[in-house]
């Protein structure tokens, strides 16, 4: 979860603005951001002392000594995923409109599509471009 899905939400996130043509509300990406990294934690940080007191993984029943830790996994998932409903509706929020993104939404950006307007035109260069 935590190499792929942050690495798609953060790619998400920093491509929006230039995607849509519309700023997203910083404050709530900020606020999904941390939930996710707290949920995440509260998920799986309990799975590596479950492994290291011996229960196997992917077992539907297990001795009463890991239902502790089996619990407070299972309420960082539940939190996990609440939390990436946040993520949908940010989403959903700066396709339907906002503040208008300029075509450098962030500071020094590199990079041809960064020359562009947001959101890109259909057909973006009339000629190609000379990269030095």
């Amino acid at each position: 979860f935590s190499g792929e899905v942050m690495a798609m939400m953060g790619g998400t996130f920093y491509w929006l603005p230039k995607w849509t043509g519309h700023m997203y509300n910083e404050t709530l990406g900020k606020i999904h951001f941390w939930l996710t990294a707290i949920f995440f934690n509260i998920t799986f940080f309990p799975q590596h002392f479950l492994g290291l007191a011996g229960m196997p993984r992917r077992y539907a029943d297990y001795p009463l000594q890991f239902t502790e830790f089996n619990q407070w996994s299972s309420f960082g998932a539940f939190g996990l995923g609440l939390s990436q409903l946040l993520f949908v509706y940010i989403i959903v929020s700066t396709v339907r409109g906002g503040k208008k993104a300029t075509a450098e939404v962030w500071d020094n950006p590199e990079g041809l599509e960064w020359t562009l307007p947001s959101p890109p035109p259909f057909h973006s260069f009339t000629e190609p471009p000379v990269v030095r």
